[in-house]
């Protein structure tokens, strides 16, 4: 009994000697100190996914912002005095080039013809300062074709302004004012560290209510809308209406990550903005020039995507694949084709058509590009000197697609089809001496539709092979095995492009 009880006084003795050493080797907390497991009042409550900085896991970027100290309250109490409403009018035929598609007019913008011609037409938008000096940064659509544009202040003042540069093709414009400086200013964020998911907040004079705040969140980034190879929009659920065209973006910082633009006409919840960084890239010229001058290569590009590699059998899967090549271009006189893939610009590889068509847009006209590219599986190089970017064309009217008695069933693919020659190509606005087969009719959920192709467009090629016949196309396309993959080269009559369609046959 007594050898027992020895033996169990050790063990405890034991037990709560190391239980001493835990507690004295363990660092004492100062009183007051909410970096450990105990929760202050500030945060308790907040999910603990928010609290990274307590984190010892936590990144740098995660240390230094908290998404859990957002107060956008704050932020718009900062930001709202560097925003500003613009007030642009036009004096009557020139009303008429007030296009004015993200910001708000006077009654019905296509009634001009019942008015008075010298009745000033008027409409608004929103903008916001970038330097004390007065330099203000809106849409291009807010001030185009605009005789006299109005500054209101948050404070009350309302200052003339004049422009200084604009550019069409990314939907940005320089504004100044004059006035007693210093004015207040917003602070320009970078819109590349900008995360889907992540909080902003939007500024502006929505339907004239003047600085209205909403907030959402980062919906999706590099959005295409009208031009595909300089279009790089974020999009946004944060609500954007008629008269927030031209205002800032902001994100959990208090920075201006985006200038709002644009609208969904199918949604009251998704909304687009011009990246700030592409707004900054430009800042320079539009003050230096008043434009914006960018290289110009003069080819439409594509993605080498999987189904492109293995329809086209291609030996690599990056690069940008060439659709399309105007006449009398760069890319033109240094002989590149459709179906060639460029592959490296002065020794920098091209991972996809969105890099290089970037890459090519920032250079100078009249400089020099060494492009390496494959043709026919054999590499292949030529050095051209850029021209300059032409502007954005006008949006042409879509020719009425009208009926022939030669033409496909929808077996093929899931379109209708007619024969385009000579004799009845001037009815569908298609260059003289173009061949090929107008898509008159697609079948809902074909292979067809599923690729994209349209109505009114005109099949060239498929697999390289022109079809110049529904015979033709009948016979290519028999030629196909059972979910296949077959390359489909159009020509957009309405866009002036060509362009190249995967479309995956359909088991037999």
């Amino acid at each position: 009994m007594t050898r027992q009880f020895a033996w169990i006084t050790a063990t405890l003795t034991g037990i709560i000697g190391i239980l001493v050493g835990i507690i004295l080797s363990t660092p004492r907390m100062p009183a007051g100190d909410d970096s450990g497991l105990k929760l202050s009042r500030r945060t308790a409550g907040v999910p603990v996914a928010l609290l990274a900085e307590a984190s010892p896991l936590a990144t740098a970027s995660e240390r230094k912002f908290n998404p859990a100290s957002i107060n956008f309250a704050d932020i718009a109490a900062r930001l709202n005095p560097a925003v500003v409403n613009i007030d642009a009018s036009a004096r009557g035929r020139r009303a008429r080039q007030l296009i004015l598609e993200g910001a708000q007019r006077d009654g019905d913008p296509f009634d001009l013809g019942r008015r008075d011609a010298d009745v000033p037409r008027r409409g608004t938008g929103s903008g916001f300062l970038i330097d004390p000096s007065g330099f203000i940064l809106t849409n291009h659509h807010v001030i185009e074709g605009a005789e006299r544009l109005t500054v209101k202040l948050a404070d009350g003042r309302s200052l003339r302004a004049e422009v200084v540069g604009s550019d069409p093709d990314t939907d940005i414009a320089l504004i100044k004012i004059s006035g007693p400086t210093p004015f207040p200013h917003a602070t320009l964020g970078d819109s590349n560290a900008l995360r889907v998911g992540e909080w902003v907040c939007a500024i502006g004079n929505p339907l004239a209510y003047e600085h209205t705040v909403t907030v959402g969140v980062v919906s999706f980034i590099g959005r295409k809308l009208f031009d595909s190879s300089l279009d790089n929009y974020i999009q946004t659920d944060a609500a954007i209406s008629f008269g927030n065209s031209g205002g800032p973006l902001i994100n959990g910082r208090g920075q201006v990550i985006g200038i709002n633009s644009a609208i969904s006409r199918q949604a009251n919840n998704i909304g687009f903005a011009v990246p700030i960084n592409q707004a900054r890239g430009v800042l320079p010229q539009l003050r230096a020039l008043g434009r914006v001058e960018r290289g110009y290569l003069g080819v439409t590009l594509r993605d080498v995507d999987p189904d492109i590699q293995a329809s086209l059998k291609l030996p690599r899967g990056d690069g940008a694949l060439v659709q399309d090549v105007t006449a009398g271009s760069p890319g033109a006189r240094a002989g590149l084709r459709p179906y060639d893939v460029i592959t490296a610009v002065d020794g920098q590889p091209v991972r996809t058509h969105d890099s290089l068509s970037r890459e090519i847009a920032s250079r100078q006209p009249g400089t020099s590009a060494h492009l390496e590219f494959v043709r026919d599986g054999r590499a292949r190089d030529v050095t051209l000197k850029l021209a300059e970017r032409p502007q954005r064309a006008p949006d042409r009217t879509v020719s009425p697609v009208e009926r022939s008695t030669q033409r496909t069933g929808p077996g093929e693919l899931g379109l209708s089809l007619i024969e385009i020659d000579g004799s009845n190509a001037h009815r569908f606005d298609i260059p003289s001496g173009m061949t090929g087969l107008l898509v008159q009719r697609i079948e809902p959920w074909s292979v067809a539709y599923d690729a994209g192709i349209e109505r009114g467009a005109i099949i060239l090629e498929v697999n390289r092979q022109p079809v110049n016949s529904i015979v033709g196309f009948r016979r290519v396309i028999n030629a196909a095995g059972s979910d296949d993959i077959l390359a489909v080269l159009l020509y957009d009559p309405d866009a002036d492009v060509r362009a190249i369609r995967t479309v995956r046959t359909e088991s037999r």
